[in-house]
């Protein structure tokens, strides 16, 4: 409803603020609540959504075309290419945009609920990086920052994936969801609570990040 064209990089976005400047995180909650709601991946809206999904990640295809997508091609995705681009990891030497974990599972999540299939190279290339960046102790990318965020986009991301166990790039396959549960009992506090040591997005208001295990779990 915004008149963007296509080829703009706003396009098939959402966000927040004056400038209303998309990325994938807020993208990622409007297609988790289109799914909610009942749309299949040939909805017109997650269809658009997926043209910007796409854009967010560090690989480039017929559907990724921008400045971003040769510069740092590893297969992983960052915050946006809108307004100049932005990823909370930094940038590369090549002026390429980091790709970081949470925003890799939460990339990969929304491209399976908008129909991208296990093959197609979009799909492929963001497990690849996953695997090898397997961790439940920190935000791949971006050590605590987010921590707990993480760990939701890392669970709703596999459990799309449909893998009960995931294997890293070593070969070594995690019964991800056991050792999920495990690192989130241990992170709880005496009152039943989840806070981050590091404050950095809220996370260490106990509302929110308690909110986000139970999402989890």
């Amino acid at each position: 409803g915004e008149d963007k064209a296509k080829s703009d990089a706003f396009y098939g976005g959402a966000g927040y603020g004056k400038s209303k400047r998309p990325d994938l995180s807020n993208t990622s909650f409007l297609i988790d609540a289109l799914k909610a709601a009942g749309r299949g991946p040939e909805d017109e809206s997650l269809q658009k959504a997926l043209v910007f999904v796409s854009r967010c990640q560090n690989l480039e295809t017929e559907f990724n075309t921008t400045e971003f997508s040769a510069k740092n091609p590893d297969g992983g995705f960052y915050y946006t290419p809108a307004a100049g681009g932005t990823s909370q990891a930094g940038k590369t030497d090549q002026g390429g945009l980091r790709s970081y974990a949470s925003m890799t599972y939460t990339g990969l999540k929304s491209m399976i609920f908008a129909g991208v299939g296990p093959e197609d190279p979009r799909v492929k290339s963001a497990v690849a990086w996953l695997r090898g960046n397997y961790s439940l102790k920190d935000n791949p990318g971006m050590a605590d920052n987010g921590l707990f965020y993480y760990y939701h986009t890392f669970a709703k991301a596999l459990d799309a994936l449909g893998q009960e166990k995931f294997a890293d790039a070593s070969g070594k396959e995690h019964a991800w969801r056991e050792e999920l549960a495990a690192e989130l009992v241990s992170r709880q506090k005496e009152d039943g609570s989840f806070a981050n040591s590091n404050p950095r997005w809220m996370e260490g208001d106990p509302n929110l990040v308690t909110g986000y295990v139970l999402l989890t779990l």
